[in-house]
């Protein structure tokens, strides 16, 4: 979670049910998952993408260019979108592509 108020951050409905899944349906945390994303609800606001056919369309696009998973083209096809910069871990599929930003690069 970006830490700085300052800066504007946005995140993909996808986000959120990676972070139930992970936390609360695979470890068992599920209390933390739903405290972890009420936080990204308010520090996001209204900047949270639901997917939709257009935003999918260019996903698969995205995908099938960079040889992408569908999931991990949707976050590319959300910042491409809203004009964000996507910051990410993934550097193998995301970052060395240069499709996104260790969160390093972005402070």
């Amino acid at each position: 979670m970006v830490l700085d108020t300052d800066q504007a951050v946005g995140t993909s409905t996808l986000a959120l049910y990676e972070i139930a899944n992970t936390l609360g349906a695979r470890d068992g945390r599920a209390a933390e998952a739903v405290d972890i994303c009420r936080l990204i609800g308010e520090r996001c606001g209204s900047a949270i993408v639901a997917p939709d056919p257009m935003l999918m369309h260019s996903a698969l696009s995205i995908a099938a260019e960079h040889g992408l998973t569908a999931y991990d083209a949707s976050y590319v096809a959300a910042a491409r979108r809203e004009g964000w910069t996507l910051v990410s871990l993934d550097i193998k599929d995301l970052v060395s592509k240069g499709l996104a930003i260790t969160p390093d690069a972005a402070v």
